[in-house]
């Protein structure tokens, strides 16, 4: 296992959404590389270490359910929040009411996977930073239950359920077969953060496994 962790995450509900979709928010079919990770990070993350995705084994059959929810079609420009931090005294709000939509959703429901990852040093590591260190930290986090932020399943109101996968041998998947899941969102590329770019990659899913680790990743 060396340095690496397996995580098991679990939820009634789930939504990985597709970007091609502008409206309607339809969920990819199995969690993204970039979910997973937010996952992760969610219980332990710092400057000093980048987590990455080394396989997803997906423990359930994949399967999708409608749902409908309000939503708003606006939001709070930051130019405005800037000028109250200022000194202005305009109320400071967004009415609801106003701007509520109703829109549909397509996402998955009963998700459960195992997630396989390491981490890597960063450039922003110290002498204080070494791999043991970060690598207790998170295995002791993980054991309590604790995390910076509640972990979700792609968005806020789906919570995901976080447990440390210890055991030498984890249950297989009950999926067999090889699956292909088209271009899925891989992660964002942050460098330039004035022009943040998504990353992709062709998904293939054998057994109930997708293996992150020689993966082509397109921008």
């Amino acid at each position: 296992m060396g340095y690496g962790i397996r995580i098991r995450v679990r939820g009634k509900y789930a939504l990985f959404t597709r970007p091609e979709m502008k409206v309607e928010r339809v969920s990819y079919d199995v969690i993204t590389p970039s979910a997973a990770r937010g996952i992760i990070e969610a219980v332990y993350w710092k400057p000093a270490i980048r987590w990455v995705i080394d396989k997803i084994h997906v423990m359930r059959e994949i399967e999708f359910t409608n749902i409908r929810r309000n939503e708003v079609s606006e939001k709070i420009s930051e130019s405005e929040a800037r000028r109250r931090m200022n000194g202005a005294n305009e109320p400071f709000y967004l009415s609801a009411i106003d701007y509520r939509q109703q829109r549909a959703s397509m996402i998955l429901k009963d998700v459960d996977y195992i997630i396989e990852a390491h981490f890597e040093l960063t450039d922003k590591a110290g002498t204080e930073d070494t791999v043991e260190k970060h690598y207790n930290i998170i295995l002791r986090r993980l054991r309590k239950g604790q995390h910076h932020h509640a972990p979700c399943l792609g968005t806020r109101e789906f919570s995901a359920q976080v447990e440390i996968v210890e055991d030498g041998v984890f249950p297989s998947s009950p999926l067999t077969g090889t699956r292909d899941l088209g271009w899925m969102l891989y992660d964002l590329d942050f460098s330039n953060p004035g022009d943040i770019q998504p990353k992709f990659f062709k998904a293939e899913m054998i057994d109930g496994v997708i293996d992150l680790q020689h993966v082509e990743v397109k921008g």
